[in-house]
C-alpha cells in the first residue's frame, strides 16, 4: 500500500481537527459572537431605516410625483377650486423641476432600457395615474434619473432627473457604518483580550505545574469569576509545593532512620567470623540493595532545579558516556553529528538519564551497541538514540516501560527495582523533553531521547 495517500488524508483531518480546536477558544469564540451581533445589528439598522424612514419617504414622494404628473396628462385642472393653471403654465411648472418628455425610439430612450425597473414605485405610481406605469431608476451623469413609460402616453417616456439625490450622499453613510463597525470590531477584540489575558496567565502555570514546577503566585485581576479561579488555582499550587516539600522530608527521613540500621548491619556483617563467610556475603548483598533501592526511591521523588540549567551538548555527554560504559567486552559504536545545536538543562541528571539507556543497552545488547546524536529537520530538536542488537521486548508491553515498578519483559531479565526507566522518564520531561523505546526491524530495541534545542547554541 502506497504510504503517500494515507499520510495525505491523515494529515488534511489533524489539519481540520487543528481549525476546530482553534473555534473552540473563548477568544475565537467570544470575536465571532461578537462579530456576529454585530452584523445583525447592522443588518437590523438597515431594515429599520428602510422600512421606517426610507418607504414612506419614497410613498410621499411617489404621491408628490403623481400630482405633477396629473398635471402634465390633464388638459385643465381646478386647483382648490379656484385658482386655473393653462397647459402651457403646468408644462413650465414642469420645465422648471427638470421633467422633459422623449420618444421611445429616441437616443435618450436607451437610457431608459439601460435603467433598473423599480416594482414599489410602479406599482404606486399605477394607482395614483390610474394608468398602467413602470417606474426605471438609473445613475445619471450629474445624479440619478427616473424613467416612466405610462400607457396614456403611448410611445412617450417621461425623465425626471432626481438633482436633490447624488451618488455622494450615500458614500458618508457607508463609510461612517464601515468606520463605526471596525472601531466597535477593535474595541471588543481589545476588551476580549484584556478578558482574556488573566486565562492564558493561567493557562501557561497550569502548563508549568503538569510538568512538575511550581510558579510563582498568579496575580489576581480580571473579572469577578476570574479572579476566583485564579485565587483557587494559586491554592491549589500552593498546596501542592508544600505537599511535595512533605514528600521530600518524608522520603529523606525514612531514607536516614532505615539506611543508619542498614549501615550497623552491615558493619555487624563485616566483623563475622570466617566460617560465616557465606552468611556475610548474602547479607552484605542485600544491604547494599536496599541502600540501592533508596537511592532510587529518592532520585524518583527528586525536584527538578530550573535555576541550575545551562547550556550543554548533547555530543559532550554522549561522548562522556561510551567513553566512561564502553570496553573489551562491548564495544559501543559512536556517530555523533557535527554542529549539533545545544540543549538547556542539568548536566547531571541528563548524563544520569542517558547513562541509564545505555546500561540497559550494554546489559542486552548481545555485544553491540550504537550512540547517535543529531537533530531534527527543522532544527527545533537536539536527539540521541541507542541501540542495541538483543531479545527486543513484546509490543503488548512497550507503553509499560516507563511506569514504576515496571521491571520489563523476562527476555530483558527482571534485575533492579523498576524505578530506572521511570526516573529516566521524568528527568526528561523535567527538562521538556521526551523518550520513546521501539523495537529494531533488525532486532533489539532503539531508545530516542529528544530536547528543545536552544536558537542560539551550535558548538
Amino acid at each position: 500500500m502506497d504510504s503517500e495517500p494515507f499520510l495525505f488524508i491523515i494529515n488534511s483531518r489533524l489539519r481540520s481537527k487543528g481549525n476546530v480546536m482553534r473555534f473552540r477558544s473563548s477568544f475565537t469564540q467570544s470575536i465571532l459572537l461578537f462579530f456576529t451581533l454585530l452584523i445583525a445589528s447592522q443588518v437590523f439598522s438597515y431594515y429599520a431605516v428602510y422600512n421606517y424612514a426610507l418607504v414612506p419617504s419614497l410613498q410621499q414622494f411617489n404621491k408628490i410625483l403623481a400630482h405633477e404628473l396629473v398635471f402634465f396628462l390633464e388638459d385643465t385642472e381646478d386647483v382648490d377650486g379656484q385658482i386655473e393653471m393653462d397647459a402651457p403654465l403646468r408644462r413650465q411648472v414642469l420645465a422648471q423641476l427638470g421633467v422633459t418628455i422623449h420618444a421611445d425610439d429616441s437616443a435618450m430612450a436607451n437610457e431608459f432600457n439601460h435603467a433598473l425597473p423599480i416594482d414599489l414605485m410602479s406599482e404606486e405610481m399605477t394607482d395614483e395615474l390610474q394608468s398602467n406605469t413602470e417606474v426605471r431608476l438609473i445613475l445619471g451623469e450629474e445624479s440619478y434619473i427616473l424613467w416612466m413609460q405610462i400607457d396614456a402616453l403611448p410611445n412617450s417616456l417621461i425623465r425626471i432627473p432626481l438633482s436633490e439625490l447624488q451618488e455622494e450622499d450615500f458614500a458618508p453613510l457607508f463609510r461612517n457604518s464601515l468606520i463605526m463597525a471596525l472601531l466597535v470590531i477593535v474595541g471588543g477584540w481589545l476588551f476580549i483580550r484584556l478578558q482574556n489575558r488573566p486565562l492564558t496567565a493561567l493557562e501557561n502555570a497550569a502548563k508549568l505545574v503538569g510538568k512538575g514546577e511550581i510558579p510563582p503566585p498568579l496575580p489576581e485581576r480580571g473579572a469577578s469569576e476570574i479572579r476566583s479561579v485564579t485565587r483557587a488555582f494559586n491554592q491549589m499550587a500552593k498546596g501542592i509545593q508544600e505537599l511535595e516539600q512533605d514528600r521530600t522530608l518524608l522520603m529523606a527521613g525514612i531514607s536516614h532512620d532505615i539506611r543508619t540500621p542498614l549501615t550497623r548491619i552491615r558493619l555487624a556483617t563485616e566483623m563475622m567470623s570466617p566460617e560465616d563467610s557465606y552468611l556475610a556475603e548474602g547479607i552484605i548483598s542485600d544491604t547494599e540493595e536496599c541502600n540501592e533501592i533508596i537511592g532510587q526511591f529518592m532520585d524518583y521523588l527528586k525536584p527538578v532545579n530550573t535555576q541550575s540549567f545551562e547550556p550543554m551538548s548533547l555530543n559532550d555527554i554522549s561522548s562522556d558516556i561510551v567513553s566512561s560504559e564502553g570496553g573489551y567486552e562491548v564495544q559501543i559504536e559512536y556517530a555523533p553529528m557535527k554542529n549539533i545545536k545545544d540543549i538547556e538543562g542539568s548536566p547531571i541528571a541528563i548524563k544520569r538519564a542517558i547513562t541509564n539507556l545505555v546500561v540497559n543497552a550494554v546489559r542486552y545488547g548481545n555485544g553491540w551497541v550504537k550512540v547517535t546524536t543529531g537533530m531534527t529537520v527543522d532544527n527545533k530538536l537536539a536527539w540521541v538514540t541507542i541501540e542495541d542488537n538483543g531479545p527486543g521486548i513484546e509490543e503488548s508491553q512497550i507503553g509499560r516501560l516507563f511506569e514504576p515498578f515496571t521491571r520489563g519483559d523476562t527476555a530483558r531479565g527482571s534485575e533492579g527495582t523498576g524505578l530506572g526507566l521511570a526516573i529516566v522518564k521524568r528527568i526528561i520531561s523535567q527538562h521538556h523533553g521526551s523518550v520513546s523505546i521501539t523495537n529494531r526491524s533488525g532486532g533489539g530495541l532503539k531508545a530516542q531521547v529528544s530536547f528543545p534545542a536552544l536558537k542560539n547554541g551550535l558548538r
